[in-house]
């Protein structure tokens, strides 16, 4: 399966590279593009929801199985692993949403307001999506 496959069943596909997409993660209430998505030059899919969502469970979302990330084997040709599927651009793209939370927040404690309970929870999500961000960056 390509790419298109794939990318015809998610919303708010943007193209962000050569191969390279983010959009609405299906597994999740997405409120922005949390999916990033990345065909290799060898036809294999990488997904990665930078939200923590499982690929099983985005697949799932999408009716698509695991074998659908993958080309047909041809000769019994090896695939070479890539160390870093994700570049830090695409990660930022994905977590440009956080960003603009950790700056509300950081904004209201600035002026010496208090977060509520609910706003520091949000503010510690916020952070661990980009300690997870950084994470997938650095392989």
């Amino acid at each position: 399966m390509s790419s298109d496959a794939l990318l015809a069943r998610l919303d708010l596909v943007r193209k962000t590279g050569n191969g390279r997409w983010v959009c609405r993660c299906p597994a999740h209430d997405d409120r922005g593009p949390s999916l990033s998505v990345r065909e290799l030059d060898d036809g294999r899919v990488l997904l990665h929801c930078f939200a923590g969502c499982e690929v099983q469970s985005i697949l799932d979302a999408v009716g698509l199985a695991f074998e659908d990330l993958f080309p047909e084997r041809i000769g019994g040709d090896v695939v070479k692993r890539e160390r870093r599927p994700f570049n830090a651009a695409d990660v930022l793209r994905c977590l440009s949403f956080e960003a603009l939370i950790l700056c509300q927040y950081a904004t209201t404690l600035a002026k010496g307001d208090a977060l509520t309970t609910d706003a520091r929870e949000r503010l510690l999500t916020a952070a661990k999506r980009f300690q997870h961000g950084v994470e997938v960056t650095h392989a």
